[in-house]
């Protein structure tokens, strides 16, 4: 047998056979040998990636700003619930007033007799009741109330609040 008739082989059935898929070897990368950087590269590099005094003040500030700006909108925040609490707390006083109100009007009202009053006050007080013509009624100059210095003129008109055309 030579060596070509070596590679020849014969596949006995009627199926055939598949070739074995052999795994890959993976190349091994080697790190690239480090590149010789200039000086002035690298005091640029070095430059880049210090922070000058300048920007770590502007940073600082910044920084400082944005805390107290949290600062006082939690603040704010606090006051507002606060206020919302006490808002609550005094609409339920007033509910509770209001019908503690309420309940001594209607108590009060209903204790009240007018027929009592009346006599109370015609006879242990000495009130008379009006007779026809002792009410004399006259027009206010204001809208308000009259402090009354000397006798209402029969009429009943002050001179004051006479129309100046008649």
């Amino acid at each position: 047998m030579s060596g070509g008739d070596r590679q020849q082989f014969y596949v006995y059935g009627n199926a055939v056979r598949q070739a074995e898929v052999q795994p890959q070897r993976r190349r091994q990368v080697r790190p690239a040998a480090p590149k010789r950087v200039s000086r002035q590269v690298m005091r640029n590099r070095n430059r880049a990636m210090s922070i000058s005094p300048a920007y770590a003040v502007f940073l600082v500030a910044a920084a400082i700003c944005a805390v107290f700006l949290c600062v006082m909108y939690l603040r704010l925040q606090a006051d507002v619930v606060s206020r919302s609490e006490n808002i609550t707390a005094l609409q339920e006083q007033l509910a509770e007033l209001t019908e503690a109100n309420d309940t001594a009007y209607n108590a009060a009202a209903d204790s009240l007799n007018l027929e009592e009053v009346k006599d109370k006050a015609m006879n242990e007080m000495g009130m008379v009741y009006e007779s026809q013509g002792t009410v004399i009624e006259y027009d206010s100059p204001s809208g308000s109330y009259v402090k009354q210095y000397d006798n209402i003129p029969e009429d009943g008109v002050l001179a004051k609040s006479r129309d100046v055309s008649e």
